[in-house]
């Protein structure tokens, strides 16, 4: 056997592994895409066919291949199975296939075809699989997690919040874990020079982007007042969704049942024809509510107590560590108050997690909330709101948020290639598939993205970002 093949074949075995499981995922995502919409449990029954209700064995279940030699056909009934199954599977396959090859087995620099392709990867993935396997970890089950997302919320108009759940809890776990473990096996890190640190019980080395620290943004060693920020805030969420939930706050479109079955009624009265049912779909409907003012402040007396304790806790947290650790240093070469002592690393990781999820899902919530103060109609969904907390929680507060708002272009390009499909275009329409694009685009392009944002800022390269 050749040399060459020989140092290969690991790798090709390793991504064949990860497209494998890759597939997989696509076929769960298969079987929530078809039960959640329907409130069904997601493990039972079993798999059976929809059409004769016969039990599949485990030959049916092979991802992709199972349909191929079925030959799209249940075989026991002999209806026909949508070609939808393989093709989720194929592209999540494929999806995580290439994010694999992209991060690790693409040599930094090269290129293919003319595209930096050796420039896709951030810089943390340079550590290798063995030591940051974890957060890709993360990001397949937030793939799998947008891709469930996006069909659904173009079927239904609704994005179940357990799919953005799920992500957002493995994010905080696996995230803080991982620098828990870091810290405990080779203790608190040390910075060599920028992007280059050492750990101070070990030889080991770990390599990021300049100014950054960790696979996402962070405060900071010595951020101790964005860490009580970050705390505080993820407590007064709690807080208020406590109030929420003893009815002390009343959730904002609660009436909204209520509403729509008063406003059909009179519709179909002021109708010539009473038999005819209103010419409206659920999202139409859901625009033309007229009280989305008196909802958002509903919605700002949610946010308050996280405000407020965000507040409390950057403030708590820097009278704590001056008490317990002495007064803060200041610096005359940067001008800044050097804290007197680090912060572990686990608890900068959480906060920074934590930043993800409560910046990633704020900005939404902001442009929502201004939005329908402005026009009185919901600008954007909750569940909008939930899916980028979610992406923030897995790839930080900068890539959720720039993913944000290179959604509105990518909508626009959606509903200008769905007006020349229909002819027209639709006064509602679905922003999950925006956002869930938007959010792979910048993961697999980002280094186009920074170049971008360099022109738009006038800068000679691109604008690095952590």
């Amino acid at each position: 056997m050749p040399d060459a093949l020989i140092m290969i074949l690991p790798k090709l075995i390793i991504l064949s592994f990860i497209m494998a499981f890759g597939a997989c995922i696509g076929s769960l995502v298969n079987v929530l895409v078809y039960r959640l919409p329907l409130g069904l449990d997601v493990i039972r029954p079993t798999s059976r066919c929809p059409k004769c209700n016969t039990k599949l064995t485990w030959r049916e279940n092979i991802p992709i291949f199972g349909w191929i030699l079925l030959r799209g056909k249940c075989r026991f009934c002999k209806a026909k199975i949508s070609p939808e199954y393989p093709i989720v599977e194929t592209i999540v396959a494929l999806m995580f296939g290439l994010l694999y090859t992209l991060w690790y087995l693409v040599e930094p620099g090269s290129t293919f075809l003319g595209l930096p392709v050796g420039s896709i990867a951030p810089d943390w993935a340079i550590n290798g699989p063995a030591l940051t396997w974890p957060t890709l970890v993360i990001l397949f089950i937030l793939m799998g997690s947008l891709v469930a997302m996006t069909i659904i919320d173009a079927r239904t108009y609704t994005i179940p919040l357990v799919l953005t759940w799920v992500p957002a809890v493995v994010a905080i776990l696996f995230h803080t874990g991982h620098a828990l473990w870091f810290q405990l096996a080779h203790g608190q890190l040390t910075q060599v020079i920028p992007g280059y640190w050492n750990f101070t019980e070990s030889n080991s080395r770990w390599m990021t982007a300049e100014g950054a620290l960790w696979s996402i943004p962070t405060g900071g060693l010595g951020g101790w007042r964005f860490i009580g920020i970050m705390l505080g805030a993820a407590f007064g969420l709690f807080i208020s969704n406590l109030l929420l939930k003893y009815r002390v706050l009343t959730r904002s479109f609660a009436d909204y049942d209520q509403w729509l079955e008063k406003h059909n009624k009179s519709l179909a009265e002021s109708m010539e024809e009473p038999d005819t049912e209103p010419d409206h779909s659920a999202a139409q409907e859901w625009i033309m509510y007229p009280y989305a003012r008196r909802e958002m402040i509903r919605e700002l007396a949610f946010l308050a107590p996280v405000a407020l304790f965000a507040f409390f806790g950057g403030w708590l947290s820097v009278t704590l560590v001056t008490r317990i650790a002495g007064e803060w240093i200041f610096n005359p070469s940067t001008g800044e108050m050097l804290p007197p002592t680090q912060a572990p690393l686990w608890l900068v990781v959480l906060a920074g997690t934590l930043a993800g999820y409560l910046i990633g899902g704020g900005v939404v919530w902001a442009v929502r909330i201004l939005g329908s103060l402005l026009f009185n109609k919901e600008a954007m969904g909750l569940g909008d709101v939930h899916m980028m907390a979610a992406v923030g929680a897995c790839m930080g507060w900068i890539d959720s948020t720039i993913a944000f708002f290179l959604a509105a272009f990518v909508a626009l390009g959606i509903a200008a290639l769905g007006a020349i499909g229909k002819g027209k275009l639709s006064r509602a329409m679905p922003y999950g598939p925006s956002l869930a694009i938007a959010t792979i685009l910048v993961l697999f392009a980002k280094p186009l993205i920074e170049w971008g944002l360099g022109k738009i800022f006038g800068m000679e390269g691109p604008l690095n970002l952590p």
